[in-house]
């Protein structure tokens, strides 16, 4: 019985790719590159150099403690707020993930074109371009997708939240 449950939850990556993937969506709520959907298609997003960032970061921080020294690490207290308000979020919040890394860590062969998700409802096709901005909301109010999912695919925009792509049982690469 939990077996079966626990499938549902799987969706399969095949085709056209050089890794055949598993997706497991419960496990993303523990990922650091989870969006907070509540907020995610209303505020204005800049797009981000992540390695840039890290640099840009270090090299102000390395300047901070040169000019005014070591700071002082935060305390317990802090931190199990900070832990506390984390964790409410997570039981509470409604979150998704960019299928972008998911396409690009499977590999396309080079001759690959279109995305196909398959769903209960039929096929929907993308193209890599498209399918690359795509969000894969996976918690409504801090609950896994359990009726109509394990994932909704939401376009980048944010026009389809109310009436989403569901059902996904499989990506295909073509």
């Amino acid at each position: 019985m939990m077996e079966g449950l626990l499938m549902e939850f799987i969706i399969q990556f095949k085709g056209n790719v050089k890794f055949k993937l598993t997706l497991d969506p419960t496990v993303w709520i523990f990922d650091d590159r989870k969006l907070d959907l509540e907020k995610y298609f209303t505020e204005k997003r800049i797009e981000r150099d992540e390695l840039e960032e890290y640099k840009r970061g270090m090299g102000e921080h390395w300047s901070r403690e040169i000019m005014e020294g070591a700071t002082v690490p935060p305390t317990l207290n802090s931190e199990k707020t900070y832990k506390k308000q984390e964790k409410k979020e997570m039981l509470t919040g409604t979150f998704g993930i960019l299928f972008r890394p998911f396409l690009e860590n499977a590999e396309p062969y080079d001759n690959a074109e279109t995305v196909v998700f398959e769903t209960a409802h039929g096929e929907f096709s993308f193209s890599f371009e498209e399918a690359k901005e795509l969000v894969f909301k996976f918690s409504d109010k801090g609950q896994p997708l359990r009726e109509d999912g394990p994932v909704h695919i939401l376009l980048p925009d944010g026009s389809n939240v109310d009436n989403p792509i569901t059902d996904v049982t499989a990506i295909r690469v073509e």
